[in-house]
């Protein structure tokens, strides 16, 4: 979340899309009835009309998959009705940029495509065909009239062009008076005093247009205005409490604590990998902040390996793994390894893929192959027990499971980090049952024991032997020292910034990191949340900032450095006002005189940055001012995102598996770069008169996840007691399908039978002349509970198809058929 739980109640417009808030994090839905009990509308858009939707002042329906062209419209209409807060997007945005003559776009592909002759990648894109124009300084050539023909805000009103309402309701199944009409009332907090906020979920990131899906949605806010602002910005809604914090000590297999990148093998050295990693600007007006990367990796190699880390063995750089340029080792192509034989053992660590992974028939299948699996888990599950499952032969499988059992999160103490960025911390509750113990005490008797396998040497013992692991106090895992690690030390006497530190103490923020090895920091982001003053997180003041908005900042901690709405300085004019006088989030009071700012002071918000304002309060521009947007490389945001694998603005493309024969917005029906595995387990099927319609995931407020923790609770199961598939009262008649009755749903992956559940929620879709309809399915089953074994993962139908940029699947969007048993 760009923003925080709190501050939705200071929006004036809220849109729910891709995610069903009331139901699925209801806590949350809170603050959302805050705003509304205040005079904020309330807009929810969802293929099926949810509990969201009944508590919406607007709703309207699109068809799974179509969310780029419905909001792609929605920017047509901003700029053909001059809604864009102007001042802003030529002030802040990269709008005004001027894009280089290579660039284009034609036939659905943006220049530089290349097909792929093997998967899993349809193809890729040589992304220097969209750079910018430079000046002769080598800083970006800008238009802030944004009138030249290759700004990025005229190629955005061209790309866009075609998005009309019939197009658009011809693709989403919308009806073009409900598209008119939320663009018309999203599109009003454009106007300055306004605000408004997007909540989205796994509806908008689990498709092969996942990460487009949200960019578009972000290029809506940046044209309204709506970044930076209390009320505003693009919050994303976890559905797990800590995957905020489990990403940004890197989860997954791209990046290093803190969003650094995973090392290549062809950053070869240190030296080789910070200059390939570090941005430079030419423009002195940008902050480029991650021009500090050295001082953050370097400090966080001092917290991995400690003394042994020096200047003369590039602090442990060559004892990291490298991972092969050009290879992905996601979620998907682990298992796709895993399936063709390539791994020999695997840690299930507090998951369940035979449940919750896309096609996990075909996960299911890999697990058989390996010659050991690790359960890592509170109660045995499907995952730890796939080799009894549901077609399979124990006979024929070779794979030794081992189970660790784990304590739930009340038994142990340490942070987690919600999605609003907050840090905040746990105490122990109760002691753990039986022979279960904290992740931590897990890992930590794991990494003593491989240490002292290789003490004695071994095939490169270095990363293992000189890996700092002092983390336990009296024989235990200890939480706080973990914190204290991930935020940094000073590891020697040290003065910076005029200032004296001793050895061992805890560093004040990330500003003060070094790259000469002399301070230590886990993940340079929550440097900062625990410091000599003492932890951060466990703070509970309940005090407001000065601005009373909610920021609440001795609540908690929050990264980075406890700011609570990131990219604030946006919020204020060239001049340091705020946009908005009333909810205002940092607002500049330095000194005056003869019409000059003469020292520097900002209220509210820890700014974005404590520099001087863009002018002085006589309009004069000033030379040690930022652009606001400090940790972009030219310190604007990104309308046009040269960074994206599948193109810098985003463009419907349809779903893998759809109903339609074309798209009709341009000649390519699928995402080009889009990740399509292609095992003998990957079957999938478009226009397949087999799978006529579309099927889509989702959860429900009973069961959590894959049910673990709640389909083996007698009570839980007695209010959701079998899978069901949701259809159309329409759908029901045409397949004769009675309410409650047991039915089969199949895609081109698997089957699974469910109980029927007719309702007025679900509307067939309308496009043009065809009749779309569309089925859901929760996925938190499987056949370990309930003991019949027939209540089974939604899962099994879903495809092994991804997001190019994030691997995420699109399991929101796929082709079924339902027939009655």
């Amino acid at each position: 979340m760009t923003n925080h739980w709190i501050d939705i109640k200071n929006s004036d417009c809220i849109l729910i899309m891709g995610s069903n808030a009331a139901e699925n994090h209801p806590i949350s839905f809170k603050y959302v009835t805050e705003a509304m009990e205040k005079g904020a509308t309330l807009i929810n858009v969802d293929p099926r009309f949810t509990r969201t939707s009944s508590k919406a002042d607007i709703y309207a329906s699109l068809r799974s998959g179509s969310d780029i062209a419905f909001l792609g419209g929605m920017i047509k209409y901003i700029l053909d009705n001059k809604r864009y807060s102007e001042e802003y997007v030529a002030l802040y945005t990269n709008a005004p940029f001027i894009v280089g003559k290579k660039y284009g776009f034609k036939n659905g592909l943006f220049s530089g495509y290349e097909k792929m002759p093997e998967g899993p990648s349809l193809g890729k894109y040589d992304k220097s065909q969209w750079a910018f124009d430079m000046d002769k300084n080598g800083v970006p050539k800008m238009d802030r009239k944004l009138k030249h023909k290759r700004s990025v805000f005229q190629l955005l009103k061209k790309h866009y062009s075609r998005y009309d309402f019939k197009t658009v309701s011809m693709i989403t199944g919308t009806p073009e008076a409900d598209l008119k009409r939320i663009y018309d009332t999203y599109s009003a907090t454009g106007e300055r005093g306004k605000a408004g906020t997007i909540m989205y979920a796994m509806g908008w990131t689990q498709h092969t247009t996942g990460t487009q899906n949200i960019r578009t949605m972000a290029i809506i806010q940046l044209l309204l205005g709506n970044m930076g602002m209390a009320g505003g910005g693009v919050n994303a809604l976890r559905g797990e409490s800590n995957v905020q914090g489990s990403t940004d000590h890197c989860l997954l297999w791209h990046i290093w604590p803190g969003y650094l990148k995973t090392a290549r093998a062809s950053n070869t050295s240190l030296a080789a990998y910070n200059e390939k990693w570090t941005p430079v600007s030419k423009d002195p007006l940008s902050a480029n902040w991650w021009q500090n990367y050295p001082k953050y990796s370097v400090s966080m190699l001092k917290s991995f390996f400690g003394e042994k880390a020096n200047a003369a063995n590039e602090f442990g750089y060559q004892w990291l793994p490298k991972v092969d340029d050009g290879a992905v080792y996601s979620w998907f192509d682990i298992f796709d390894a895993m399936y063709k034989e390539k791994m020999k053992g695997f840690f299930a660590w507090g998951m369940n893929p035979a449940c919750s992974g896309a096609n996990a028939g075909k996960n299911r299948t890999a697990m058989g192959k390996l010659d050991w699996m690790v359960n890592v888990n509170l109660f045995d599950n499907e995952t730890g027990s796939f080799w009894k499952g549901p077609g399979m032969n124990p006979a024929s499988i070779k794979t030794e499971v081992f189970m660790l059992p784990a304590c739930v999160s009340v038994e142990k103490e340490g942070s987690i980090t919600n999605s609003g960025r907050w840090m905040q911390w746990r105490y122990q509750g109760p002691k753990p049952l039986g022979n279960s113990r904290p992740d931590g005490d897990i890992i930590l008797a794991l990494g003593e024991k491989i240490k002292e396998l290789y003490r004695d040497g071994g095939v490169f013992h270095e990363p293992i032997v000189n890996l700092k692991w002092d983390y336990e106090t009296g024989g235990a895992y200890d939480p706080h020292k973990v914190a204290k690690e991930i935020n940094g030390y000073f590891v020697k006497d040290v003065t910076i910034k005029g200032k004296n530190f001793k050895k061992g103490t805890l560093v004040p923020s990330f500003a003060f990191l070094q790259a000469d090895g002399s301070t230590s920091s886990g993940n340079w982001l929550y440097c900062n949340s625990y410091t000599e003053k003492g932890n951060m997180a466990a703070r509970r003041g309940q005090k407001d900032a000065v601005n009373n908005i909610g920021l609440y900042p001795e609540f908690a901690w929050c990264w980075p450095v406890n700011r609570r709405i990131i990219y604030n300085r946006a919020s204020v004019d060239a001049k340091g006002v705020p946009w908005d006088r009333k909810d205002w989030v940092v607002y500049f009071k330095g000194e005056e005189k003869d019409g000059k700012y003469v020292s520097r002071k900002w209220l509210g918000d820890v700014p974005d940055g404590g520099w001087y304002p863009l002018q002085n309060p006589d309009g004069s521009w000033r030379d040690d001012a930022k652009h606001p947007f400090i940790m972009r490389k030219h310190g604007h945001a990104q309308i046009f995102g040269p960074g994206r694998a599948d193109g810098p603005f985003p463009e419907h493309y349809e779903p893998l598996e759809c109903p339609v024969e074309k798209n009709y917005l341009n000649p390519q029906m699928v995402n080009p770069t889009a990740a399509v595995y292609s095992s003998d387990a990957d079957a999938h099927a478009t226009c397949d008169p087999r799978f006529p319609y579309v099927g889509t995931t989702y959860r429900v407020s009973e069961h959590w996840q894959t049910g673990l923790m709640t389909r083996t609770q007698s009570w839980l199961m007695e209010m959701q007691p079998q899978v069901f598939v949701e259809m159309s009262e329409e759908l029901a008649r045409l397949k004769g399908i009675q309410n409650g009755e047991r039915v089969n749903v199949s895609s081109a992956r698997g089957q699974l039978e469910c109980s029927a559940i007719v309702t007025k929620r679900f509307k067939p879709f309308k496009m043009g002349d065809l009749v779309v309809h569309q089925v859901g399915i929760p996925w938190h089953y499987g056949w370990r509970w309930p003991s019949t074994g027939k209540e089974e993962s939604a899962n099994l139908l879903t495809p092994a198809a991804g997001d190019p940029n994030t691997r995420i699947p699109e399991t929101k969007a796929f082709m079924v058929n339902v027939t009655k048993l």
